[in-house]
């Protein structure tokens, strides 16, 4: 943690516990220095000393998770200025300090008022809002006046036995008027308040309700208390119990409803890492216009997208943005986004109130640029292995090609040509005979025997390049007569139904060699079976052993060579090789066009 924000931290603490401090002072020194006959039930007292209590702990949530610091400076103050009326029983001998005290102890009723009014951005962003706090700071610094320059122990019935020092005139009619219309301003203010947010609430948009959250309520709740009270002091009589315990209830849900609802505000935002997860392999528009809709909880979300093409911005089926898309009425507004370069990516339109919460929305513009971008690489990702895999497979179409080419080569030249001239050997060989010169037909004899010999390896190699049975007759001949080669014992079951693709024939052809080879090599087998049948749309190829097992695709290049080509055709290959229980290979491919004729 950086040193600052420990200052920080350290700072709003020692705040925190000197104003709980200073609360709880004043509420167990005015209950002791009560009378006993006049002091409140043990119940009430407690429920009015945690009040501030709330307010203090909702302080330091406010610090931590609030838009700015505006409110939980408040909650301090309020925690304050909650000055129990038991207070007067320690301070009404203090003549300088009744006076003060009597003027500021219904200030906790502009802070909390001040706190309904800057939810949920931290600030008095509206003029009514504003209006209403400077009439409410004006009746305040009035009544201070009045309480400080009229006021006498008699008057404010507090029980203060100090004459006020600093009073300039005995008016008891005017002071009265000031105590009560102050009173009554307070309670009007907290009222329109109050209807004004309830109203506002009620005919609100879901996302508007989501922003509002729980305040209204609480603020009406303790709006109507107060003016109960209010009136109850006004005509001198009473306050019921039950109504002053309402009203304690009323005040402290005001700080936990604020908290609720920056937090509930912040949960808001923490649901865009929802949305980049169903959107994370790409900007499917119309998805990504249901899943922010849900996740503002605002069903008037629509999402322009920009058409570079056209060079305007139409929604994901087609339809360009009319002119009044932002409403005039004040109901939407229009969050343009754009890539880091500048470039227009869409506009969402959504509830006005959402942009109370600017958090969000920089969230949503994030992940939509997100988004776009991993749509857009996931696009380039994919037609770049697109092009590889097709590179690939001209490679190896290429190599058949070649292999063909020179296997027709060496057996219509080189070969064609030996066996001429063994023929013309055998002929000169039994001229010789012929003539007695048994010398010459015997040396031409072993000549003969060594061109035997060289078309025999001639053959195998032309064999091994592109095999003539495979061009002629398929995998169908081929495959038995490759597995007649093998020195170990292989079952051969081909089901191949007329010609494959020429591609899929060759490869399937040396994936069967190579393996056939490593069962001879390396398996120590006693039999081998070998599998190619066409499976729908697929020619499935297996080669199975009776060996030692334990072979790996890692291991050796015989494997690697197969799965690159199993690879270049699109196909998959498996391996299952537990030591001592034989070796299963596995390989699908995909046959593309289908069978040939």
């Amino acid at each position: 943690m950086a040193p600052g924000r420990k200052g920080r931290i350290a700072r709003r603490t020692v705040a925190i516990v000197i104003a709980v401090a200073l609360s709880l002072w004043m509420e167990v020194a005015g209950y002791f220095a009560t009378p006993t006959a006049e002091r409140p039930e043990v119940s009430y007292t407690t429920l009015h000393a945690i009040v501030p209590l709330v307010f203090a702990a909702c302080a330091g949530v406010a610090w931590r998770i609030g838009p700015t610091r505006a409110p939980a400076r408040l909650m301090i103050a309020f925690v304050v200025l909650w000055i129990p009326q038991s207070i007067y029983f320690v301070i009404g001998g203090i003549d300088w300090l009744w006076p003060i005290v009597r003027g500021v102890d219904l200030w906790w009723a502009v802070i909390a008022g001040v706190i309904v009014l800057v939810y949920p951005k931290g600030f008095l962003a509206d003029r009514v809002d504003r209006w209403i706090a400077g009439i409410a700071i004006a009746a305040s610094a009035v009544n201070l006046l009045g309480v400080v320059l009229l006021a006498t122990p008699d008057a404010v019935a507090c029980g203060c036995v100090a004459p006020n020092p600093y009073q300039v005139v005995d008016a008891p009619a005017l002071f009265a008027a000031i105590d009560v219309g102050y009173r009554i301003v307070g309670v009007g203010l907290a009222l329109v308040i109050a209807g004004r947010l309830l109203v506002r609430w009620v005919r609100a948009s879901v996302p508007a309700r989501t922003v509002a959250f729980l305040m209204p309520l609480a603020l009406f709740a303790w709006a109507s208390t107060l003016a109960a009270q209010a009136v109850t002091y006004a005509t001198a009589t009473t306050t019921d119990t039950v109504l002053a315990t309402v009203s304690l209830i009323a005040i402290a849900s005001i700080p936990v409803s604020f908290d609720a609802g920056v937090a509930h505000a912040r949960n808001m935002r923490s649901r865009v890492a929802d949305l980049m997860r169903i959107t994370r392999e790409g900007a499917d528009r119309g998805l990504w216009a249901e899943s922010l809709a849900r996740t503002l909880r605002d069903a008037s979300v629509r999402v322009y997208w920009w058409d570079e093409e056209r060079g305007r911005y139409a929604d994901a089926a087609g339809t360009p943005i009319e002119p009044d898309a932002a409403d005039p009425r004040g109901s939407h507004s229009i969050l343009p986004v754009a890539s880091p370069l500048g470039a227009p990516i869409a506009l969402i339109r959504h509830d006005r109130v959402l942009t109370d919460n600017m958090r969000l929305l920089d969230g949503v513009s994030s992940a939509l640029r997100l988004s776009v971008d991993n749509g857009r690489l996931r696009s380039e990702i994919e037609r770049t292995l697109e092009q590889v895999r097709q590179s690939r497979q001209r490679i190896v179409e290429a190599g058949v090609e070649a292999r063909r080419r020179i296997e027709r080569d060496l057996h219509d030249g080189a070969q064609q040509h030996l066996v001429s001239l063994g023929m013309r050997l055998r002929l000169a060989a039994n001229a010789a005979r012929d003539a007695d010169e048994v010398e010459l037909a015997t040396e031409l004899e072993s000549t003969i025997s060594m061109l035997n010999q060289a078309l025999r390896e001639l053959r195998e190699l032309a064999h091994g390049i592109h095999p003539s049975l495979l061009s002629s007759g398929g995998l169908a001949l081929a495959v038995p007569e490759l597995a007649g080669r093998c020195p170990v014992p292989v079952v051969v079951d081909v089901q191949a139904e007329g010609r494959l693709p020429e591609l899929i024939e060759s490869t399937a052809y040396f994936v069967l060699a190579e393996a056939l080879a490593n069962v001879a090599k390396h398996s120590r087998a006693t039999r081998a079976w070998v599998r190619a049948h066409v499976v729908g749309d697929e020619l499935e190829l297996v080669v199975r052993d009776n060996g030692a097992g334990g072979a790996s695709l890692d291991a050796g290049t015989g494997m690697l060579g197969i799965a690159d080509r199993v690879d270049a055709v699109g196909g998959t290959l498996e391996l299952e090789s537990p030591p001592g229980a034989g070796t299963t290979l596995s390989v699908r491919m995909p046959l593309g066009g289908g069978l040939s004729e």
